[in-house]
């Protein structure tokens, strides 16, 4: 059995937040990529370690095959906790960092996902356009609301604190809507957490990297 785990993604994917959790932690571990463009997570091979066909997936060094980004950086932060990347159930803290933590995995990423992908919300591709203007209206929204409460509570998700919350919040910054700066560029508050992450060795290259394959394809 290996003793290190082995990371499905790559490229531009949510994996990268995952990437970024292992590397945080200093974990060994194997990145295989899967060409989402080509449709390699619907291949059987990938199939048979994520039925639901997305990535990524992280197989343990038990052999356990998990599945959803969010959830697999929540179980590593909490398998780790000398680490300190999640506060512990006991921690007064604990309750904020669940908020928080769920506002960007549900409020930010679903309508950023729409945004992304508009064709996959209607059976009608006449609707993609008007699915697409609304999604960045509500994308806008939700990140407002996000800028206004790191405002006040910031400059990290826990406050001077650095935690998953904003490894993710930063990844879903680093896409962007309509080009790799707009989430930045119009929320401060926004910025500056993502700024700090930035600056972090681990989490540097794999946003720049974000950046680059993004902005190939804006």
């Amino acid at each position: 059995m290996s003793n290190s785990y082995i990371l499905y993604g790559g490229g531009i994917t949510r994996a990268a937040g995952v990437q970024m959790t292992l590397e945080e932690l200093e974990l060994d571990y194997e990145l295989r990529h899967v060409d989402v463009r080509n449709d390699e997570h619907r291949r059987a091979e990938f199939l048979a370690i994520n039925p639901a066909g997305y990535v990524p997936a992280l197989v343990t060094p038990d052999g356990e095959a998990l599945h959803e980004a969010s959830g697999i950086m929540l179980w590593l932060a909490d398998f780790y906790p000398e680490k300190g990347l999640s506060p512990l159930p006991s921690d007064p803290k604990r309750a904020r960092f669940i908020s928080k933590y769920s506002y960007c995995a549900n409020d930010i990423l679903a309508p950023m996902k729409q945004f992304y992908f508009p064709h996959r919300y209607s059976t009608n591709e006449n609707h993609a356009p008007a699915i697409k203007d609304k999604a960045r209206q509500n994308s806008l929204e939700r990140w407002a609301v996000l800028d206004e409460w790191l405002e006040e509570n910031g400059p990290y998700h826990l406050g001077e604190k650095f935690s998953i919350a904003d490894i993710q919040m930063a990844n879903c910054a680093a896409y962007g809507l309509d080009g790799t700066r707009d989430i930045v560029n119009v929320f401060p508050a926004v910025r500056r957490c993502y700024e700090m992450v930035e600056a972090r060795p681990y989490c540097a290259p794999l946003l720049k990297e974000i950046i680059e394959r993004k902005g190939v394809l804006d």
